[in-house]
């Protein structure tokens, strides 16, 4: 069965024209050729049980293809048109050679100004500024003057002995550079095990101590 769905824009019925009738219509790369003076009343006749595309379209896509840049360079004095069998008849007359090259020229120059306008606008637009991006500065440290370390005067006690000690006697325990001071806790027979402020229970020998 015949596909009868009619045709909705004029590049399908163009393509259908260069189907039915190839020695007349071209498309792409093909080279065009002048269409015969009143081809549209004799392609009505020859489409006039075709459902698929209207007397109304059809001159709408005829005058498409014969505006197309395609076919207004094939235009010229001399080159002869061709009917739908491809046959050749009239030549192209000077006339009509100037005016489709003057045809021709307008659509590029109007074509050309319209694509130049765009790109202007496009330029012209402000792009959205950025932010300008945020440095973090490292901040320099501060010089921490150090403290005077504070040395304990030490002249009024006296290295422990094992015999003078005793349970919860304050005691200062050398440790390190800084005596630390303590509670004894437990006497044992060569050590003395002593409880600093810290909460820290150290065993130590009593010479290590002093009170």
């Amino acid at each position: 069965m015949e596909n009868t769905e009619k045709f909705t824009n004029n590049k399908q019925i163009i393509a259908f024209l260069t189907e039915q009738y190839p020695l007349c219509f071209t498309l792409g790369s093909a080279e065009a050729k002048p269409l015969k003076i009143g081809l549209f009343q004799e392609l009505a006749i020859r489409l006039a049980e075709e459902p698929r595309v209207s007397k109304t379209q059809l001159r709408g896509a005829l005058r498409q293809y014969t505006l197309s840049w395609r076919y207004l360079h094939c235009v010229k004095q001399a080159i002869k048109r061709v009917d739908l069998d491809g046959v050749e008849g009239d030549e192209v007359s000077e006339e009509h050679a100037e005016h489709a090259l003057k045809t021709l020229k307008e659509s590029k120059d109007k074509a050309f100004a319209h694509k130049k306008k765009a790109a202007a606008a496009n330029n012209s637009e402000e792009k959205p500024k950025r932010a300008p991006k945020k440095v973090n500065v490292p901040a320099r440290n501060k010089k921490v003057t150090p403290k005077k370390e504070v040395v304990e005067d030490l002249s009024n006690y006296k290295e422990a002995t094992h015999s003078e000690l005793s349970i919860k006697q304050d005691v200062k325990v050398l440790l390190g550079k800084s005596p630390v001071s303590g509670v004894v806790v437990e006497i044992m027979k060569d050590d003395v095990q002593v409880q600093l402020n810290s909460g820290m229970t150290v065993k130590v020998k009593a010479k290590h101590l002093i009170v």
